[in-house]
């Protein structure tokens, strides 16, 4: 049995797009083309409209098969894997302490963890949306026992109000979470994960922590600071640690950081 942690890129929207590059590309042709329809200038607007469609889908569908390709834990790059084992790296725990993966998806970083820390235990949390249909509690209890680990827990819950006490864990971690949550402070977000963390734990987020996407983090990093955290950075990754400035343009990825630190 192999863990499946599947693709960041679902394949069903990559082969959603294709199809309707496809489909667009049959009305470009039946209507635009072909004598079904007079001559005329309805006919040619709506060729345009189906040509414009069908090169939009085509562009978007070539887009995200790279996405697809780059994030494969089975291909070539293995970005994923990269970001997930580069993660779990700054999280150590002592033997009896307890961590927290929030928006765990198919469990890989919740697993990673645990695998570098055998003596602590792993909670993993999401909400397994149908935007990420493939993802599930079952699949990460498969793919925990597929890497035969036993130190893993996984529940349904909101990362937006995590059922929590405040202090419950020694470590909290993520990995391209908030960005995805409708929002209009992800810095709010990260105080409810942080939230959660024991005096002298640890954590480390990795996401898009754009100015657009999250505010000022630079002011964020000092607020953690004068609340009287011990150690507080903000890491781009994006400079050549999971991937280079190219990559993360192209991949819509711009802004990558790892915030991370100690309570």
């Amino acid at each position: 049995m192999k863990a499946d942690y599947k693709n960041w890129m679902p394949k069903g929207m990559v082969m959603g797009f294709g199809c309707a590059a496809l489909v667009s590309l049959v009305l470009f042709l039946a209507l635009g083309i072909s004598p079904i329809l007079p001559e005329g200038s309805a006919k040619r607007v709506i060729g345009i409209v189906f040509l414009i469609l069908t090169v939009m889908f085509c562009i978007m569908t070539i887009w995200m098969y790279l996405m697809y390709r780059a994030f494969s834990y089975n291909g070539k790059r293995q970005m994923s894997k990269q970001i997930i084992e580069g993660v779990a790296s700054y999280v150590r725990l002592p033997d009896g302490g307890k961590g927290l993966g929030v928006g765990c998806g198919s469990g890989a970083l919740t697993i990673a963890c645990a695998k570098k820390n055998p003596g602590a235990s792993f909670t993993g949390i999401d909400r397994w949306g149908k935007e990420y249909a493939s993802f599930s509690k079952s699949l990460c209890e498969n793919n925990s026992k597929a890497e035969g680990v036993s130190n893993t827990f996984f529940m349904q819950g909101d990362a937006c109000k995590l059922p929590f006490e405040d202090e419950s864990f020694d470590a909290v971690t993520s990995n391209y979470v908030y960005h995805n949550i409708p929002s209009g402070d992800r810095q709010e977000i990260l105080l409810e994960t942080l939230r959660t963390l024991k005096k002298g734990g640890t954590f480390a987020i990795h996401d898009i922590m754009s100015k657009a996407k999250y505010g000022d983090m630079q002011s964020f990093v000092k607020k953690l600071k004068e609340m009287g955290y011990e150690e507080v950075k903000l890491v781009d990754t994006t400079s050549g640690m999971f991937m280079n400035k190219w990559e993360s343009t192209w991949m819509g990825l711009s802004g990558s950081a790892i915030l991370m630190g100690r309570k």
